[in-house]
């Protein structure tokens, strides 16, 4: 019904096109001759008139049988007006007889049905009359329609050739109006399939959980599915057009691991990477060329994000390497303290024998002072070997990080040009932890920060809810970020800073990052490391919002992971 009323405008608009320029031109041919022109003048008023009376009637037609029949009305004063300026110019020897020919082919095409010999006929009907009038010679000389100067023979001759250019108009028309209306159907049907297979494409595209993206033959980005967002953090338009090697930060170190653009084999690889918000990002990549007809269009990947697994890979490892390690450590801890306890015993009786001699008073003084230093040392060692059982009970970890701030920021103020800047999440961080050790977690890392910043600095404290993936399992998991500006970690120190005794400063036992790992493992949970030197560090305590997600994390971690 829309395309109907489509074509009837577009009728409308044929005709006064059509009469302005034949009429128009006869009415200045005729007035170069001196000939009265009223029929032309009249038929111009009138069609203008009439096509402006269509277009207002047009707009309260809707149903498909009122359009039908308008249509028909049309093409019925067509012929009428049509008919009279033959009769009016001629009748047999009209040159306007051709106009019959324009009227059949668009009543052909506007019903959209085969109607082409029908109007072809109703001409040729016309036609005969006014040949058979003008034959027989009915009206008077000088009358509304003339006789024609043409023998009888002549005139049927005439009237033959019109005829059966009319009926042959009209069967072409009605033919080619079928042949039209069938490709039209077939291209429409082939049109809405070819969407519904664009749009299911693109769904599956959307829908997948792995990201997506496509580039041309220079590698610019030219798609970018919301997985890949999600993942990376960067919506399309800050991605569209850069190159995928800048986005993703690759840069083969080998020649042969560049991709080979002519290849149909896919590369599979790792990267590391940055998410939007500047955070660690760690990618499993598949990559291969994208081929349309034969000939390479650009590259198409597919990548998974594998940063919590590879935080959990280094924890398991961690895990492991330092239950080993306390375990043996504290029993040779615990038979070390026996001794030493008795060891500084025997010195202090010993230091009342001593007498004057004041060199020997004060190197026993010194022996007692270490002795004590050692027993302190071991005592906080078998506290972080086996540690007390936890005191679980729920929390708003923002509250318990605002009462260690109060600790925190007097600390703070006993070291040098140290600026504190908490950005803590909107709402509430519920969680099930033991109050007193989580605190003893948040001071640890603060001190570990003001040690590195010596010079002065500032540390960012922030807390959020990150979503995360586990085994084909999404979980919300806390965040904790203790951030300074101080010389860094060097990479090769990442896999021992949580190891007991391990310390790169002048004093300290080398316990503290040590307990913080304890403190966190036996609450589920994890510590991410981020650093550069001469960039400072971000350490990130991850816990779990409850007791049987950390248990599913554990376990889940404890599952080979699939490497790409």
């Amino acid at each position: 019904m829309p395309e109907l009323k489509t074509r009837l405008h577009w009728l409308m608009g044929l005709r006064v096109v059509v009469v302005t320029l034949m009429l128009g031109l006869s009415l200045a041919f005729q007035a170069t001759r001196g000939e009265p022109a009223v029929t032309f003048f009249s038929l111009i008023i009138f069609t203008y008139l009439i096509t402006i009376l269509y277009a207002l009637l047009l707009r309260d037609l809707i149903s498909a049988g009122a359009l039908t029949a308008f249509t028909w009305v049309q093409v019925g004063m067509d012929f009428v007006l049509e008919t009279i300026l033959v009769a009016r110019t001629g009748g047999i020897e009209s040159p306007f007889a051709v106009l019959y020919v324009i009227t059949v082919t668009v009543a052909s095409l506007v019903p959209r049905r085969r109607v082409g010999l029908v109007t072809g006929a109703g001409c040729t009907l016309l036609f005969g009359a006014i040949t058979m009038v003008q034959n027989v010679g009915l009206l008077p000389s000088g009358a509304w329609l003339a006789p024609s100067k043409l023998a009888a023979p002549e005139m049927w001759q005439t009237f033959g050739v019109y005829g059966l250019a009319f009926l042959v108009v009209g069967f072409l028309s009605g033919a080619l109006a079928d042949q039209l209306r069938s490709a039209d159907e077939s291209l429409q049907e082939k049109e809405q399939g070819l969407s519904r297979l664009q749009v299911f494409h693109e769904n599956i595209v959307r829908s997948i959980s792995s990201g997506v993206f496509t580039t041309d033959e220079a590698g610019r980005i030219t798609s970018f599915n919301p997985a890949a967002h999600e993942v990376t953090g960067y919506g399309f338009p800050e991605v569209q057009g850069r190159s995928w090697l800048e986005v993703f930060n690759w840069h083969p170190s080998e020649p042969s691991e560049a991709i080979d653009l002519t290849s149909l084999t896919p590369i599979r690889f790792e990267v590391e990477c940055q998410r939007a918000d500047g955070s660690r990002l760690v990618l499993g990549m598949t990559v291969a060329p994208l081929h349309e007809q034969g000939r390479q269009r650009g590259l198409v990947g597919v990548f998974k994000d594998l940063t919590q697994i590879r935080y959990l890979e280094e924890e398991m490892r961690r895990r492991e390497w330092l239950a080993n390690l306390g375990e043996m450590s504290a029993g040779m801890a615990h038979e070390i303290r026996n001794p030493l306890g008795a060891l500084a015993g025997a010195m202090q009786m010993l230091r009342q024998d001593v007498g004057a001699d004041e060199t020997s008073r004060r190197l026993m003084d010194i022996a007692i002072r270490e002795a004590r230093r050692l027993d302190n040392i071991i005592t906080e060692f078998l506290q972080y070997a086996r540690p007390p059982a936890l005191n679980l009970s729920e929390h708003d970890l923002n509250k318990v990080l605002a009462d260690t701030l109060d600790l925190i920021h007097h600390e703070a103020r006993s070291r040098k040009d140290i600026t504190i800047t908490p950005r803590v999440a909107l709402g509430t961080l519920t969680a099930q932890i033991d109050l007193d050790q989580l605190k003893q977690v948040f001071w640890n890392l603060a001190v570990n920060a003001f040690d590195a910043m010596a010079a002065g600095g500032t540390l960012t404290i922030t807390t959020g809810l990150r979503r995360i993936e586990v085994g084909g399992c999404r979980t919300d998991v806390i965040e904790i970020g203790f951030q300074d500006d101080g010389e860094g970690i060097p990479k090769e120190n990442f896999d021992k800073i949580f190891l007991p005794f391990f310390t790169t400063k002048k004093e300290g036992s080398g316990l503290g990052l040590a307990q913080v790992h304890r403190i966190v493992d036996l609450h589920g949970g994890w510590v991410k490391v981020e650093s550069e030197v001469r960039t400072g560090a971000r350490f990130v305590v991850c816990l779990p919002q409850s007791a049987e997600t950390g248990v599913r994390l554990w376990h889940e971690g404890r599952k080979p992971w699939k490497r790409f």
